[in-house]
């Protein structure tokens, strides 16, 4: 899937400048903040108790509303023995291309989660993941920041 870029005032990462566009590096806390305001928000819309498809469809549209990149279903790789094989493991988020988002509606996360997305940041070579439980009464209670080394 391709890299969705939504303009809008809201864009922290991209500006316009009359002549053409001037990028800007955003820090990891500004991306992570930008994203858990773009998910708290879908949360207070929606409230726990949905499918998983649900809020993953919400964030997609509230990201892009905010001005956020990010990729959607994106596959994950992998290598084994030095070869890389055909993978049906989609992540559900890559935003920014610095960013996994995993995105849960399960009655409690488990040590299972924060290890799936442990890997797709090994597999892929990024950083920085958050896990994102919907299926909780405050957002503040189902978010988990990973970090890859």
């Amino acid at each position: 899937m391709g890299l969705y870029q939504a303009v809008s005032h809201a864009a922290v990462w991209s500006m316009s400048n009359h002549g053409g566009t001037e990028e800007r590096e955003a820090t990891e806390p500004d991306l992570t903040g930008a994203v858990i305001g773009a998910a708290i928000h879908v949360h207070r819309q929606l409230g726990p108790g949905l499918l998983e498809v649900v809020y993953a469809e919400c964030m997609r549209r509230e990201l892009q509303r905010r001005g956020i990149a990010f990729e959607r279903e994106v596959r994950a790789p992998i290598h084994f023995d030095g070869v890389k094989l055909e993978s049906q493991l989609r992540i559900d988020l890559v935003v920014e291309r610095a960013l996994i988002l995993e995105l849960k509606a399960v009655p409690v996360l488990l040590p299972v989660h924060t290890a799936q997305l442990l890997s797709y940041l090994r597999m892929t070579g990024i950083r920085l993941g958050l896990l994102i439980n919907f299926n909780v009464e405050l957002l503040v209670h189902g978010v988990r920041r990973v970090i890859n080394g």
